[in-house]
């Protein structure tokens, strides 16, 4: 899903050969459809810095953090046609 892209591949940035590992795991996912969407649909997230912080701060308390991301889908004619609540889970793995 293409929402889940939006949101995730952030996250895998901030993870990507982190030591320790981190695991990632959606939760839970709530979307609203605003418009019919017909043609391509372009989704963005903008909480990249969050999703980190989220994530140093699962690191530093060696529990486990959610956050929930919004991504939206916006038309050729830049016109929203779905927003998505993604919550993702983060905790450091141990050996």
């Amino acid at each position: 899903m293409a929402a889940e892209t939006s949101t995730g591949i952030l996250a895998l940035l901030h993870i990507y050969k982190r030591k320790p590992a981190i695991s990632m795991l959606v939760t839970n996912l709530k979307a609203e459809f605003v418009k019919k969407a017909t043609g391509k649909t372009f989704f963005t997230c903008n909480d990249g810095l969050l999703i980190q912080q989220t994530i140093e701060e699962s690191i530093a308390t060696g529990e486990g953090k959610t956050f929930t991301t919004t991504s939206t889908g916006i038309n050729k004619q830049n016109e929203i046609v779905a927003v998505f609540h993604i919550t993702w889970s983060f905790k450091a793995k141990t050996t």
